[in-house]
């Protein structure tokens, strides 16, 4: 059955044959998004996911967790996992980066988005995760994930693959700050927490930010989801704003190191750059999708500003070695690669 006949098939079992179809813009992702408008005025989202038991499976198991947690969730209305359809509750367009571009002012939504983050962090356990099977976000799996960067990024960047004893001291000197970086709490990391993922819904307190794109949550280190969300890729955050809702975030949690929780943030912010650039230049390369290029000076920027700080300055020397200034954020990534 091709793409079209099994949502097709989906629709008329659940009554929605006839309802009007209007594809609505992706992410990064293989996921598609398709706004069903019934005859009743109705509106309701499919999910349509290549990859379901990476992706809606786990939609579907974390969505129960944070909703049972206080949080807003899409409510699953069905579900096919073995197809990788679902129809879910309909949010609207009122993401928080929509509003924004429309002129409303950034600070409520700021804070609206900080205080889920402190919500989350002191209602989830971590035996609410335990049967979930969710990945645990530890040294190894951060040091795994950001030599993403060396493996995509390098080769294009420098037109060789890195040898082996090189991406060791890569690895290496990445192991060794983000080790510090992970003591400290950890909780629920929704991961891709950043305005795109966030949506402005009538309702009270925390509850008022509609959750997007949890799928890939894990359990790690509190500040990761902060570092998301106040150095985003795709927008520049004013630096008095990301301050004072750093501070925000701080003042809930009176009994945490502040000067720790700077320093991991500041780890925890460049893996996920170093990864981000790698994941952006490889939407490029292998798929063509070269918008995602428009954001990498700025990711870079962040970057170059981490690397700055002493917590970073095993990976900082090792960038001064191997990574030429020209070879990072001004460095354009040619149509093609030989």
């Amino acid at each position: 059955m091709d793409v079209t006949d099994r949502i097709d098939d989906f629709l008329r079992r659940h009554g929605l044959a006839g309802a009007a179809r209007a594809p609505l813009t992706g992410d990064a992702s293989a996921r598609r998004y398709i706004r069903l408008t019934g005859a009743d005025g109705r509106s309701l989202l499919l999910m349509d996911t290549p990859a379901p038991a990476d992706d809606l499976v786990p939609f579907i198991a974390i969505g129960r967790l944070l909703a049972r947690l206080g949080f807003s969730v899409p409510t699953i209305v069905a579900a096919d996992s073995a197809a990788g359809l679902a129809l879910l509750e309909d949010f609207g367009d009122d993401t928080f980066s929509r509003l924004l571009a429309a002129g409303a002012d950034p600070e409520p939504l700021y804070d609206l988005a900080t205080d889920v983050l402190i919500a989350l962090h002191q209602r989830f356990r971590p035996d609410d995760a335990e049967e979930l099977g969710i990945p645990l976000y530890d040294t190894r799996l951060f040091a795994e994930q950001v030599m993403l960067f060396a493996d995509v990024y390098i080769p294009v960047a420098t037109g060789a693959t890195l040898h082996p004893v090189d991406r060791y001291a890569l690895e290496t000197a990445w192991m060794s700050v983000i080790v510090p970086a992970c003591e400290g709490p950890w909780s629920l990391l929704l991961r891709d927490y950043h305005i795109d993922n966030l949506m402005r819904l009538p309702r009270d307190g925390v509850r008022a930010a509609g959750l997007l794109d949890f799928q890939n949550a894990g359990v790690g280190p509190v500040a990761y989801d902060l570092a998301s969300l106040l150095e985003d890729a795709r927008r520049d955050v004013p630096a008095d704003l990301a301050a004072a809702m750093t501070s925000r975030y701080l003042d809930a949690f009176p009994g945490l190191n502040a000067a720790a929780f700077r320093r991991s943030m500041a780890v925890l912010g460049a893996v996920r750059h170093a990864r981000v650039i790698a994941i952006f230049a490889r939407l490029a390369l292998r798929d063509g999708r070269r918008a995602y290029l428009d954001h990498l000076p700025r990711v870079w920027r962040l970057l170059e500003g981490h690397l700055a700080r002493p917590e970073l300055a095993p990976v900082a020397a090792w960038f001064d070695q191997h990574l030429p200034p020209d070879k990072r954020g001004g460095f354009i990534i040619p149509e093609a690669v030989q």
